[in-house]
């Protein structure tokens, strides 16, 4: 979503904006602007598209001044225009905002009564006008700024400058992150604190309502009730140099690459390799007089948390529900007191999760996380964090943290299976050691990838693409199809293979291609007799399978790519990589915006 930069600082700020707003791409945007304060005036460059014709812009009409905001935007109220990008203002106050003013019509009205002349479409003029308004009648900067904050109501994050006023800014959350930083004779604010890695590690991250007043020094802070509060300042671990792409062509593609470290380096976090046990963090739950397990995430978070639903019923013998966040959230289903949220994202600031959150302790529910940054508004909020150890991932289509988030859910499994007595040391021990080969078959996937090149050459060509799982792996064909649909632009389908024949097989000739996600296992012959019924249809029946599986589905198969033969429990980890990979070389030959995909953002931190 939308990306806040702001600082104060001692040298030009123009430039800093932009590479800082570069570090926030990933978030997605399709629109990008910066202002500055030019000897006490307010001065704007923005333009639509990509950030390099923001670049364009500022070469052709440099902005001077050491204080300013910046933003990427994300649209939601009006088109990705050069009047609707960010920064918005008057002569008196600039403000870049991430979220939705959702009073923001009736604000509208009221401001234009009063006289104030609006020149977007956007939701985020209104708070510009609202405080402009207010500086009219007579407040200082400050105080206009906190009775305007008053007034609004939905989710967002504020950052805003004034004219006149070069040592000032001012910044506001409610329902979406904001960080303060703190350098040396310079205060920063930034939506993540990714964006501010490579100017201080020294940040404080407001509080949901929280609002700060920064000078070049120091931030104040101030809660909901406009008392004066203290915020912690920590010291982040994360690189400015974390973000590299090195010698790959794309984010995603180094992403893809780095699926064995996160992998064995997750393992490493959670498996004692003398005992071959998981080891969890402390819990403010006994796993054992649990009833119930209810999962709940967004996009392909949401497919992670549904092969977890697999793993907790076989191995821990745990009742498990799963439900998308945004459906959650309204569903407001009763919970048992003695159940558990378990709850999944990688950037730990999806609006939908945070709201599936607060409902679950409304339920008086203790939440666990399972997320891949540790400063997040989730990992916050949350009774307990379980930390995928993804790094920074930086393509808006997520590679890299899914199969970490496969990894902790698979070793939660075991140890809630341990504790609970369904499983015993010696299984635990066989479960652990599939798990800790991983690593090596990923890396070996990536090593030969010949063959899922070859089948892209086919799927490029494709309109429609079904993808067909069983089990846990249903989850993954999920996840194969939506990552096709996500940087392809090619409308794919993810269906158990069962319910093919009860609809999806009315869909299938010979034009249209039939993944199968089909790993040798207890399923592999269910699934087979689903593909025969395909092929004898026309379908150009693609199989990812072991050798064993690719032999006996060789008549059936257009395509077969083999994968490492490794136990049916981590086959959903392994085979989720061969699916994105997949993807990745289709949109290559497509010629697609692999990291930036149109209308995607990396974190939706609204509804």
């Amino acid at each position: 979503m939308c990306g806040i930069i702001g600082v104060i600082g001692t040298g030009p700020a123009s430039p800093l904006l932009v590479d800082t707003l570069r570090r926030l791409e990933y978030r997605g945007y399709d629109s990008a602007g910066v202002a500055t304060l030019v000897n006490g005036h307010i001065e704007r460059r923005r333009a639509p598209g990509k950030l390099a014709n923001l670049a364009a812009v500022l070469a052709a009409q440099p902005l001077s001044g050491s204080t300013g905001i910046g933003h990427t935007r994300w649209a939601t109220h009006g088109a990705p225009t050069e009047g609707n990008a960010h920064p918005h203002g008057t002569a008196r106050v600039s403000v870049v905002h991430n979220g939705i003013i959702e009073n923001h019509a009736e604000l509208r009205r009221e401001l234009e009564a009063a006289g104030q002349e609006f020149s977007s479409e956007t939701d985020t003029e209104t708070v510009a006008q609202l405080v402009d308004l207010h500086l009219k009648q007579g407040m200082a900067p400050v105080e206009a700024a906190g009775a305007a904050f008053s007034r609004l109501e939905g989710a967002y994050a504020l950052a805003m400058m004034f004219a006149g006023y070069p040592e000032l800014l001012v910044g506001a959350c409610h329902g979406a992150p904001l960080a303060v930083g703190f350098g040396e004779a310079e205060m920063y604010l930034g939506s993540d604190a990714l964006a501010l890695a490579p100017l201080t590690r020294r940040i404080a991250f407001l509080k949901d309502g929280d609002w700060a007043v920064l000078s070049r020094t120091d931030a104040r802070f101030y809660d909901a009730t406009n008392a004066e509060v203290q915020r912690e300042v920590k010291l982040t671990a994360l690189s400015g140099a974390a973000v590299g792409r090195g010698n790959y062509r794309h984010y995603m593609e180094k992403e893809l690459h780095e699926h064995p470290a996160v992998i064995g380096d997750t393992l490493h976090r959670m498996i004692d390799p003398a005992t071959r046990a998981v080891m969890l963090p402390d819990l403010p739950f006994d796993p054992v007089a649990l009833s119930r397990v209810i999962l709940s995430a967004c996009g392909g978070a949401y497919f992670a948390a549904l092969a977890g639903r697999t793993w907790l019923e076989e191995i821990a013998r745990i009742p498990a529900d799963v439900d998308v966040a945004s459906e959650l959230r309204y569903r407001a289903p009763p919970m048992e007191a003695d159940a558990l949220g378990l709850l999944v994202s990688q950037s730990g600031e999806t609006a939908d999760t945070i709201a599936a959150l607060h409902y679950m302790q409304s339920q008086r529910v203790p939440v666990l996380s399972v997320v891949n940054v540790p400063e997040s508004t989730m990992a916050r909020l949350s009774d307990a964090v379980m930390q995928t150890v993804a790094g920074p991932e930086i393509a808006v289509a997520s590679t890299k943290a899914f199969t970490a988030q496969l990894t902790v859910l698979a070793c939660l499994a075991i140890a809630f299976g341990r504790a609970r007595g369904a499983i015993d040391r010696v299984r635990e021990a066989a479960l652990t050691d599939a798990l800790m080969q991983v690593p090596a078959a990923a890396a070996e996937v990536l090593d030969n990838a010949g063959p899922i090149r070859r089948v892209a050459a086919r799927i490029a060509e494709a309109r429609d693409v079904l993808y067909l799982g069983r089990g846990a792996n249903y989850a993954i064909a999920l996840e194969g199809a939506l990552k096709l649909k996500e940087i392809c632009y090619i409308h794919a389908e993810g269906y158990a293979a069962g319910e093919m024949k009860h609809g999806p097989i009315a869909l299938i000739d010979k034009s249209v291609p039939v993944v199968a996600i089909a790993p040798s296992g207890k399923l592999f012959e269910k699934t087979a007799s689903n593909l025969q019924e395909a092929a004898a249809r026309g379908g150009q029946v693609i199989v990812f399978s072991d050798a064993e599986g690719a032999e006996k589905l060789r008549g059936i198969a257009a395509e077969t790519v083999v994968l490492p033969r490794v136990d049916p429990f981590v086959a959903p980890i392994l085979y989720a990589i061969p699916v994105q990979l997949l993807a990745y070389h289709v949109a290559v030959l497509k010629g697609t915006d692999v990291d930036q995909p149109r209308n995607l953002a990396k974190s939706v931190t609204v509804e």
